[in-house]
């Protein structure tokens, strides 16, 4: 696991008021010992996009680790005058002793399908509601966001640039986190560097040309001091008549003799796809058709794509307030909802939540989730949800159908399934080794590799099917007319 970086506050009252006062309640009451079973999902796609990047998981393990109450947290709740004393000693021995299951960071995830599961007393799996959603629903927003950018610059290099303009530390921290997991190869954000391996780049702000009586006397210094790793800013005053012309000098007086390359230069502001053709082509006709130009300024997938498609000479792209803020859809919306209960024999009843708008109807019960993919391509077919006790024979054929519209099924062979939940907890015990970061993002790269492209369009993209099986269609459908009287 990562090293913390050593700004994390106890998160165990970062929770819902109203997690407390039902707890209370549970404690007080017949629900004491209730086991519970949550799912959280999501039910759209940020940007009306094909599918999601699960992300945060490492922190959740973080958090259910370190869940303890101190003196403090007690001291405010007796404070408040509405929690029992014996609820209130539960809490200074609280520790979570249930079950998790969760997809893997880096997975892409899809609508309406359970991404992690908890099982467990009522009362310790209603207490981490709300951190559990606050972590997955941020860094999953800004992995796919960021996925998506990278996406759009077609294998050039995207590197996050958002920290300044982040909604506070965690956001800027773990948002960076997030940003690699889906593609960025580099951050501006240095404690990320020390802390989780993020690679930190970049070299200068407008402040330092400024600062110099010359654009050339500060590309000089600069170069001097760095001949190896050279990348200038060119868009201070003017990029065509001043900027280029003074990089390419200083390229042939300081960085060729010192016996380097210069690396890059950056474009900031302007018509960047113009400037980026004639500042190719100046370089080139000058000698250094290897020194790379890297384009930054609210950027985002919709402009780079623009960008490229109009002939941008660019090789990668800093990213910073439209990624690191999920700008143009900045909101995830994974909710965490309870799907089952066990009676006093410990059979597992399913329960359901009912609502006129069909959307917002839960899939009961405890359950499975696979993935299906085709054995001559290792493209990914549909998602199916079962019941937790089913398993899906992937030796013979099998029957999908579309949960909302029954009638529409199609029978599929030569296919094989993947269980995407994997056991995170064991009765309370840690069970699962969190892969590096590194390895995140590849498992992220290779598994969006296994989407077709169809459901990758930015517009108008393919649906990708979460189905049911039959048995837990049956279930909700059950379930759904017992109640139906409530709609």
């Amino acid at each position: 696991m990562a090293k913390s970086n050593g700004l994390r506050l106890n998160m165990s009252m970062l929770s819902d008021f109203y997690e407390f006062t039902m707890s209370n309640g549970f404690f007080q009451g017949k629900m004491r010992n209730k086991t519970a079973y949550f799912d959280v999902f999501f039910r759209k796609n940020p940007d009306n996009g094909g599918f999601s990047i699960m992300a945060g998981l490492e922190q959740v393990i973080e958090y259910i680790n370190n869940l303890k109450f101190t003196k403090e947290d007690i001291e405010y709740l007796r404070g408040k005058k509405m929690f029992d004393e014996e609820f209130l000693k539960y809490l200074e021995n609280f520790r979570f002793t249930g079950d998790v299951w969760a997809v893997p960071e880096g997975t892409p995830i899809f609508p309406g399908e359970p991404i992690l599961t908890v099982r467990g007393n009522v009362i310790e799996a209603q207490l981490l509601e709300t951190m559990i959603l606050l972590t997955l629903n941020h860094q999953s927003l800004i992995a796919t966001k960021t996925n998506r950018i990278v996406r759009a610059a077609q294998g050039r290099t995207v590197m996050e640039f958002g920290a300044r303009r982040a909604q506070g530390t965690d956001a800027a921290n773990y948002g960076t986190r997030a940003a690699y997991i889906g593609g960025a190869t580099s951050s501006s954000n240095t404690i990320i560097d020390r802390d989780y391996g993020v690679p930190a780049s970049g070299t200068m702000a407008h402040s330092w040309v400024q600062l110099f009586d010359s654009e050339y006397e500060a590309f000089y210094e600069y170069a001097k001091i760095y001949p190896s790793s050279c990348v200038l800013l060119v868009d201070t005053y003017n990029v065509l008549k001043s900027g280029i012309p003074n990089a390419i000098r200083v390229f042939n007086e300081v960085i060729v003799p010192s016996g380097n390359r210069p690396i890059a230069i950056r474009l900031d502001s302007g018509d960047i796809t113009y400037l980026s053709r004639r500042a190719r082509r100046m370089l080139d006709e000058a000698g250094f058709s290897d020194c790379k130009i890297v384009a930054s300024n609210s950027l985002d997938e919709y402009v780079i794509r623009d960008m490229l498609l109009q002939g941008a000479q660019i090789d990668s792209f800093g990213v910073g307030e439209r990624l690191i803020t999920a700008k143009s859809d900045p909101v995830f919306g994974c909710v965490y909802k309870l799907v089952a209960a066990e009676d006093d024999d410990g059979n597992i009843i399913p329960k359901i939540k009912i609502s006129e708008n069909v959307s917002k109807i839960t899939t009961p019960h405890f359950k499975k989730l696979y993935r299906l993919f085709e054995r001559e391509t290792d493209k990914a077919i549909a998602d199916v949800v079962t019941l937790h006790d089913e398993v899906i024979d992937d030796t013979k054929p099998y029957e999908l159908f579309d949960p909302a519209i029954t009638w529409k099924r199609k029978t599929i062979d030569n296919f094989y399934a993947v269980e995407l939940l994997n056991r995170i907890y064991d009765k309370g015990k840690l069970v699962y080794k969190c892969p590096t970061l590194k390895e995140i993002q590849e498992n992220c790269q290779s598994e969006v590799e296994k989407l077709w492209d169809e459901v990758k369009r930015f517009e108008n993209p393919h649906n990708y099917y979460v189905d049911l099986s039959q048995k837990l269609w049956d279930v909700k459908d059950e379930l759904i007319e017992k109640y139906k009287f409530v709609l």
